[in-house]
């Protein structure tokens, strides 16, 4: 066996646990799931049968799960516009300071070390007696509605809570972006006369391209997952006007029928609808960075 064989072989035994790990607990659900959702289980019995396309056919009649998507979508658009514009903001403003940018640091991430269910009860309380103490003892009569309960205002309260939860962690990966632009490119656009909006958006901007298209990718997939913000502020209420595809699909597997073989035919639906969105934008952001 030639050294670089034996070297390949080595790197593959030391991949080879999370390989195993990887293929058991991800790849082999996944591939099962399509089986499932072809079937009637319900999850717990050891009997059931198969429907074939039924469930997906089921799915696409259903309106509640359109809904859902509508909404998923929707909520997928704006945060990834308001958490990355926000988080590179922020980012810039940091890297800006001369000092006191671990302070800054710490503070915008640790809203990231809180669970979600935590930080959405936390919020809730905010929403249903902090802004109203403000607007009634404050003079703040802007912050009197009905942030949870109102779907006209509950849609901009899961934004507010996710972007916050969101932003500390968009913003190291973009920090450590702006860091690895060469100064002395910054000097030189100066001394040709650029201000520095002109030196973001025509030296900076066009050098931290990659970290944008990762900070993109991950909201994008994170925000279709989205569940635990809308579970513990909202529940998918009023109504069902802020319910995720995610709750949706939770709502179906494990809640009244619990039909599993049918939320699964939606978790399906779900990847696909993913994964063309996916290859999209990376298509896109990637021929952006091989222009510039």
């Amino acid at each position: 066996m030639s050294g670089t064989k034996r070297a390949n072989l080595r790197l593959l035994l030391f991949c080879a646990p999370a390989l195993v790990v990887y293929l058991v607990f991800k790849l082999y659900p996944a591939v099962a799931g399509i089986g499932y959702a072809m079937t009637d289980w319900n999850g717990l019995s050891k009997d059931y049968e198969f429907v074939l396309f039924d469930n997906f056919i089921a799915a696409f009649r259903d309106k509640y799960f359109w809904q859902s998507v509508w909404f998923t979508l929707k909520y997928v658009a704006v945060m990834v516009a308001v958490a990355n514009t926000a988080a590179l903001a922020l980012a810039v403003a940091i890297e800006s300071r001369r000092r006191g940018r671990g302070v800054y640091r710490t503070i915008f991430y640790m809203p990231n070390m809180i669970s979600m269910v935590i930080g959405g009860y936390m919020w809730m309380f905010i929403f249903t007696k902090v802004l109203y103490y403000m607007a009634d003892n404050w003079g703040m009569k802007f912050l009197d509605h009905s942030w949870i309960g109102d779907p006209r205002y509950s849609f901009a309260a899961i934004i507010i809570v996710a972007s916050w939860a969101t932003v500390g962690y968009l913003m190291i990966i973009y920090m450590a972006a702006l860091q690895g632009v060469p100064k002395d490119l910054l000097e030189s656009a100066e001394l040709a006369g650029a201000n520095s909006r002109q030196c973001f958006f025509r030296v900076t901007l066009p050098l931290i391209l990659p970290a944008v298209t990762i900070c993109v990718f991950w909201t994008l997939n994170s925000g279709f997952q989205v569940f635990d913000v809308i579970y513990a502020l909202t529940g998918g209420g009023p109504g069902r006007a802020t319910q995720s595809v995610a709750m949706n699909i939770y709502e179906e597997a494990f809640r009244g029928n619990i039909r599993y073989g049918y939320a699964t035919a939606k978790s399906t639906i779900l990847f696909v609808i993913v994964l063309i969105i996916t290859l999209i934008q990376l298509r896109v952001m990637k021929s952006r960075e091989a222009e510039l």
